[in-house]
């Protein structure tokens, strides 16, 4: 039993091990501090019910019920029985904890704060891993099928993180997965007693045994190959090529719209927050035929909670073809000018989403992994990662004139658009209040969210800050309203949520504004141009943005002639009540100025050049490839080739030879014999044309028997394979001959055509072996990779024995050895 518990410890301990990967997720390490008390858990119970000699199912129920005492002791719902009995409360709370991480999975990007549903199903997954390995390694005791749940672990970050895994959490869990199987096959020798080598002596108590030692050695071997080889292949990873390249950098300055470290982005637009602004990043550089354009987009916040925004999974069809029309209806004034844009991602940005503007119509240099949902319209992968993508698009800048947006009806209520994206988390009367009063009176849908949208205006008491105030009102919608202090989040979030509670449909917009960093038609934007505005829904219009947000605290901000700077003074204020207003010659003229940036300096580095860089063609490099990967496929056959011409040189030689050096008789009725003066020529002649033929009959897949003689092969091969072939059954026949001479006669068999014979058993295996095998044979010949085969066979066999006969004599002065003979006296 003493075995069995020292098994499950290890277990347990290589399940932690085997957890590591997780810590590219979470932000701190408390997932691991929960997950060990659980595995603890686990493994005590365990321990015991074997202890006690339970069968194996009452030991995964015990191993199950500490799995949800722990979960029910880390996780409390309140109305726990005691403090770690569970209620059928505490049953509900987990559901909500599970239901509240797959939407906390939807929100939040790598790396994820200590949220108690992301807490929970990751300490609920490692306990299930757990209860797994210990009932593969110690109950059924096969160690090696735990690494099944053991690498599920590591399939989490892998399957989540849009960069590579860092290699250092799997090496941890390979190496606990070796120890677990170092541990049982230890436990598993013991039982024999003494161990003894393959030679016959027996091991010392100090040395290892010679295959557990091999096999560990080439485990460790695959392992490091496993970590080192991706590591050191262009592509595969972000890790050793691009250290030693000088490094990506990252993306610490944090803009705004939810920025995080190491150029990831938060999809989460809070109500309160602050921001950092303390290192300045270049994350895109983007080239646009218009020549005022609007803010650049990646994604779309449309999921309202209490504390803000967050972005749901979006779904769509592949982005390298023609993209769904983004105009709704053909409305009388709205006009759809085409242009073209091309992005450049840096390093610095990693995410599974691409930066476009609104209503692309054709994406170029993407692959089918990226998709774009036409709901959202945000270019996204599963698969991919946005740093280093460089693409073009067409799109669509639509302009709206104020007159066509209050032509615009109120959707009805069972519209799907105003059925989802009109709820509020909860009745705020702070918040009813307010919008009723701002609504008052208007009678279009336009001039309800215009008046909310002038609502945020210096004259009303707000202004742009890095930093949110806190309240004591408990609800972050109503402190913000209070405060009036904040940045783009709070804004685009508050104008969205006052916006809905007036029953029309809004959502929050993430991307980047034009920037202040100019040269020509190329912006380069960085973590200071990160921006979040509101997008409000029209009835056959489609989504028009709003930007709530003070001009003069966001570089790059723009504005419209339908959502016109607040702040700026009016040469005229239309009558918002009105149904009509008339919209002048430069009503929808879009931007007012290309950059505002002028507010306020950005501090980041200028970028020379006016146009992008031209990457030199690929298709040198791919032809370079192609032709050494034929070269590289061509390596067997030209192999084969030469020695075949070898051997048969060798024997046309002999021949002539002999028939210049030998006697010849000739017999009426019988055939010419030539005697060949020089035997051991001889023999080489008819070695070599008996090796060719046994290639050949391995290249066409003719069974080969090394125990038969050559008599007995070639009447095999006569009667299996070229019984209608009277002339390769002569060939044959000759060539058994020879070869047996050579082997066994004192005169070997001189003068016979060999060359001829192996060319007419050739010819007759050819003409009845199939296409595949044919072509297989010409092009990579079996007999060649059998040879390849038993020469690596044969020199790893050499080198672990040569390793192993070195350890043997360094372990002669192994410390263990010397204590043991010390301890024997």
């Amino acid at each position: 039993m003493n075995a069995s518990r020292n098994i499950g410890v290890v277990a347990a301990a290589a399940t932690l091990l085997a957890a590591a990967p997780l810590s590219a997720i979470f932000e701190t390490w408390t997932w691991l501090i929960q997950s060990a008390i659980a595995v603890a858990a686990i493994a005590g119970v365990a321990a015991l019910t074997r202890l006690i000699r339970t069968p194996l199912w009452a030991q995964v129920l015990g191993m199950l019920a500490a799995l949800v005492l722990a979960l029910t002791w880390l996780f409390p719902s309140g109305t726990e029985l005691l403090t770690f009995l569970p209620s059928p409360g505490t049953f509900e709370h987990f559901a909500n904890l599970f239901t509240g991480s797959m939407q906390d999975m939807r929100s939040y990007g790598v790396e994820v704060p200590d949220t108690d549903p992301l807490l929970f199903i990751s300490v609920l997954g490692v306990g299930g891993v757990a209860v797994l390995v210990d009932v593969l390694a110690v109950g059924l005791r096969r160690p090696a099928l735990a690494g099944l749940p053991m690498l599920a672990i590591y399939s989490v970050p892998v399957a989540v993180y849009v960069d590579s895994v860092p290699a250092t959490p799997f090496v941890l869990g390979a190496a606990g997965y070796l120890w677990l199987l170092v541990t049982d096959n230890v436990d598993r020798v013991r039982r024999f007693g003494r161990r003894f080598t393959g030679d016959g002596r027996d091991v010392d108590v100090w040395e290892a045994s010679p295959l557990a030692s091999a096999g560990r050695r080439l485990t460790v071997v695959g392992l490091a190959l496993a970590v080192v080889l991706p590591l050191a292949v262009p592509g595969m990873t972000g890790g050793l090529l691009d250290t030693l390249g000088g490094g990506t950098g990252n993306g610490n300055g944090n803009g705004r719209a939810g920025a995080g470290s190491s150029g990831q982005i938060d999809l989460f637009v809070k109500l309160s927050g602050d921001l950092n602004r303390s290192q300045v990043t270049d994350l895109i550089k983007v080239t646009t035929s218009e020549p005022a354009p609007f803010y650049l987009r990646y994604a779309v916040a449309d999921d309202l909670r209490s504390d803000g925004f967050r972005a749901r999974t979006p779904t769509g069809v592949p982005a390298n073809r023609d993209l769904p029309n983004p105009v709704q209806d053909d409305t009388a004034g709205v006009e759809h000018t085409p242009y073209r844009a091309t992005v450049e991602v840096t390093k610095n940005l990693s995410m599974s989403l691409l930066p476009v503007y609104a209503d692309p119509v054709r994406t170029d240099d993407l692959n089918g992994n990226w998709l774009y949902d036409n709901s959202q319209g945000v270019l996204f992968s599963k698969r991919e990662s946005s740093r280093g993508k460089k693409y073009s698009f067409d799109y669509l800048r639509s302009t709206y004139p104020p007159a066509v947006l209050r032509a615009a009806q109120p959707l009805a209520a069972a519209h799907p658009l105003r059925r989802q994206l009109t709820p509020v988390p909860e009745q705020v009367p702070e918040v009813e209040t307010l919008v009723t009063e701002l609504v008052q009176g208007k009678r279009t849908d336009y001039d309800r969210v215009l008046a909310i949208y002038r609502h945020f205006s210096a004259a009303n008491g707000f202004s742009y800050r890095l930093s949110t105030k806190s309240g004591s009102s408990g609800q972050d919608i109503v402190d913000f309203l209070t405060n009036k202090v904040g940045y783009c989040q709070q804004y685009a979030a508050a104008m969205a949520w006052l916006v809905r509670a007036a029953g029309i449909p809004a959502r929050v917009a993430l991307g980047f504004t034009t920037g202040s960093k100019r040269d020509g038609d190329t912006y380069t934007l960085t973590n200071l141009n990160l921006h979040a505005w509101t997008e409000v829904y029209f009835d056959k219009v489609g989504w028009v943005p709003f930007d709530a947000t003070p001009a003069d605290g966001v570089p790059g901000s723009t504005r419209s002639a339908w959502a016109p700077d607040i702040n700026a003074p009016e040469p005229s204020s239309p009558d918002t009540g009105t149904s009509e207003t008339p919209a002048g010659p430069d009503a929808s003229a879009g931007p007012i100025s290309p950059d505002n940036a002028d507010r306020d300096t950005d501090t980041g580095l200028s970028l020379g050049g006016g146009t992008p860089t031209e990457e030199p063609p690929v298709w040198p490099w791919w032809t370079a490839g192609l032709l050494a990967l034929l070269a590289l496929l061509a390596v067997p056959a030209l192999l084969r080739l030469a020695l075949r011409r070898r051997r048969g040189g060798r024997a046309a030689g002999a021949a002539v030879s002999a028939t210049r050096g030998g006697t010849v008789q000739t017999v009426p009725g019988a055939p010419v014999v030539v005697v060949e003066v020089d035997a051991t020529r001889a023999r080489a002649v008819a070695h070599a044309a008996w090796a060719e033929l046994i290639d050949t009959l391995v290249d066409f897949r003719v069974r080969v028997d090394r125990t038969e003689t050559p008599r007995a092969t070639a009447e095999r091969l006569v009667r299996e394979t070229i019984l209608d072939d009277a002339g390769a059954v002569g060939a044959a026949r000759l060539l058994g001959r020879a070869e047996e001479r050579a082997r066994y006669a004192r005169a070997p068999l001189t003068g016979e055509p060999l060359l001829p014979a192996l060319r007419a058993v050739r010819a007759s295996l050819a003409a009845q072996a199939g296409r595949r095998t044919r072509l297989l044979a010409a092009v990579l010949p079996p007999s060649v990779l059998l040879r390849w085969r038993t020469a690596l066979a044969d020199n790893s066999g050499r080198a672990v024995a040569l390793s192993g006969r070195a350890r043997y004599r360094l372990l002669r002065w192994s410390p263990r050895r010397l204590l043991a003979e010390r301890a024997a006296r």
